[in-house]
């Protein structure tokens, strides 16, 4: 039933179109001819061949309804969605109207109705319009109405960009009835655009009259429609933007849809991400991931924030197998469902076991015999290993200690080991750990066939326990932000970015090295906390309070890449440098580590002391963690 009425409406609805064109034919017909004598009744009695003007319009008129009925169906004006018609529909309309006026034309001349030659072009005209008004009037109509029922509920938006992506924004939110934006007011650099209008929205000037036209049109929302803009150019207008109350929107990246047009559903929250002023680095990773198509890889660690990201790009480039390891059970069966329902060719194998277990490694190792093998299991959280050291020792030092030796023994062909820039002068134990671990990794290079690196990076964003979900969170829930310092800054790269960069190494592995991304310039915390309050269209200070907790244990105030001693080298990718490995006596370390690991095991209060024999670097004050 509901069918039938659906098909039922749509019939009356295509016939009241046909009706009122049958009319429209006939009115642009009488109209033509009077407006050709200037509204004169008279002049259309004057004889002509036998008859008047008038009854050669009336005589041919049942010819003309037909055919322009026929061209018209053509055309597909009785099927078109008028309610959302555009520019391809303007034209379809013109066109149709013009070749039934050439057909009017040709068809009284061959049946010798005859008629002046201007008329024809004025029965265009008049029939052009007629139909126009049938075909666009309810959407002038439907926009007035939504106009004035939206304008107590809807946002005043900006939208900074006026090319096509911004056109296509504005377009969207101006006819759909599901969107509650009222664009305002257009930004654009281009001088040449200024004064213009699109879509019935004037642009109104440049980048430097952001600040004033968002207090002048009270906006509530900007919308950056600049895809394609450089990303030190959208830092610039993020800065100017920011200062605003306003909430922040842009398009994702270089937009791709069909039509080569954007959608208002692809528009994201600016993310803090776009402030850090630097391009992302950009890996070739094809190119450069021939060494893993038909090898067994291992990634352990494999459900973290960077274990899990490994994973994916792994699985895209033909492994034999991937083997993912990790002592948390449910991030694995995440990765595990993801990879599986992604790749269902992939041969995928998860395990459960912990890097510290011996006995487990050996058997994993003899069992899958890996070819390559990612290092990213390790505890990561600076003030919680600070509470628990023998921890950070057993899971960072011993578990890669053991993954080592296990990888050694089974021949593995590369090891990468995952550290950060913790690692340089630590002050903490998370670093020191970690930098007992590239020591490792550094002597075991000369231990057998395997080839064996480190990576090292900075803070990564969206990683588990970063910064950014935190402040994300405490700005939802109305704040305080917390910062530990308003000094301290730190370098930020992306889950993308450093995974590039892991497997990039990979690539570059000739054994010993640490490889390091240039991350640009470090950046303040507090910057990144106030950035981010504003972003989400708060004032720092007046709506969301930032509070200073002062340093914890073992938090320094900022973090270095590399030591003075290792030096710098450079790679293919100028953005990857290499640090020269600093010599160390290794019978003497693997004398310190055979006692730290015993110290570790039997949970003493003083681990930190054979910490800070085996790193020269790493140096804490007893009384502090008494």
């Amino acid at each position: 039933m509901i069918t039938f009425i659906k098909n039922k409406a749509l019939f009356f609805r295509r016939m009241g179109l046909i009706t009122y064109d049958v009319l429209a034919v006939l009115a642009s017909s009488a109209l033509g001819l009077l407006l050709r004598f200037d509204l004169s009744y008279d002049q259309l009695l004057h004889t002509v061949g036998g008859y008047t003007w008038r009854e050669n319009l009336w005589h041919y008129a049942p010819v003309n309804v037909c055919v322009t009925i026929l061209i018209f169906y053509l055309f597909h004006l009785y099927t078109s969605l008028w309610s959302y018609a555009g520019t391809i529909e303007l034209g379809s309309t013109v066109m149709a109207c013009i070749i039934a006026s050439v057909a009017q034309a040709v068809g009284m001349m061959l049946l010798r109705f005859s008629m002046p030659r201007s008329y024809f072009f004025l029965y265009a005209m008049c029939l052009v319009a007629f139909v126009f008004a049938s075909r666009f009037a309810y959407r002038v109509f439907r926009a007035f109405i939504q106009k004035r029922t939206m304008q107590a509920t809807s946002r005043n938006v900006m939208v900074i960009g006026a090319g096509d992506s911004g056109n296509s924004i504005i377009r969207e939110m101006k006819t759909s009835r599901f969107i509650q934006k009222d664009v305002r007011c257009v930004i654009d650099d281009n001088k040449s655009k200024i004064g213009s209008y699109i879509h019935g929205v004037k642009v109104v000037g440049g980048r430097d009259e952001i600040i004033e036209n968002a207090a002048k049109y009270d906006i509530d929302e900007i919308i950056i429609a600049m895809p394609s803009i450089p990303r030190k150019q959208l830092k610039e207008i993020l800065d100017i933007c920011k200062e605003t109350k306003c909430e922040l929107k842009t398009l994702p990246g270089m937009y791709q849809l069909v039509n080569g047009e954007v959608n208002v559903s692809q528009l994201r929250k600016v993310d803090v991400v776009d402030l850090l002023g630097r391009e992302p680095i950009d890996v070739d990773l094809d190119s450069i991931m021939k060494y893993v198509i038909g090898k067994v890889v291992l990634v352990t660690g494999g459900g973290g924030s960077i274990g899990s990201e490994l994973c994916r790009q792994i699985a895209t480039h033909k492994p034999k197998q991937l083997i993912i390891l990790d002592i948390y059970e449910n991030s694995a069966y995440d990765i595990q469902q993801e990879l599986k329902d992604k790749y269902p060719e992939l041969n995928l194998k998860v395990l459960i076991g912990s890097v510290r277990n011996t006995k487990r490694m050996d058997d994993i190792f003899e069992t899958y015999k890996p070819d390559i093998v990612y290092h990213a299991a390790a505890h990561k959280h600076v003030p919680l290993m600070e509470d628990s050291p023998n921890e950070a020792v057993k899971n960072n030092v011993m578990g890669t200690w053991k993954v080592a030796e296990a990888a050694v023994k089974a021949n593995v062909s590369r090891f990468v080991l995952i550290s950060t820039d913790k690692a340089v002068n630590p002050t903490n134990i998370m670093g020191a750990t970690k930098r007992i671990c590239e020591m490792i990794v550094q002597s075991y290079n000369h231990r057998g066939n395997t080839v064996f690196v480190a990576v090292r990076f900075g803070n990564v964003l969206g990683s588990n326990g970063s910064v950014i979900p935190l402040f994300k969170k405490q700005i939802a829930e109305g704040g305080p932000v917390t910062v530990t310092d308003p000094r301290i800054i730190r370098y930020f790269m992306t889950i993308p970015e450093a995974v590039s960069l892991v497997l990039q190494a990979g690539a570059y592995a000739r054994g010993g090295e640490i490889f390091v991304l240039d991350m640009g310039e470090p950046v303040r915390i507090l910057d990144l906390a106030k950035n981010l309050i504003r972003l989400s269209g708060y004032v720092p200070g007046e709506d969301i309070d930032i509070k200073f907790t002062g340093l914890r244990p073992g938090e320094k105030l900022y973090e270095e890449m590399l030591m003075k001693e290792e030096g710098m080298q450079e790679t293919a990718n100028k953005l990857i440098h290499i640090g020269k490995p600093i010599e160390f006596e290794e019978d003497s370390f693997y004398e310190k580590l055979e006692v730290l690991a015993r110290e570790s095991k039997e949970e003493t209060a003083d681990v930190r002391r054979w910490l800070e024999e085996l790193v020269p670097t790493y140096h804490y004050t007893p009384n502090d963690h008494e």
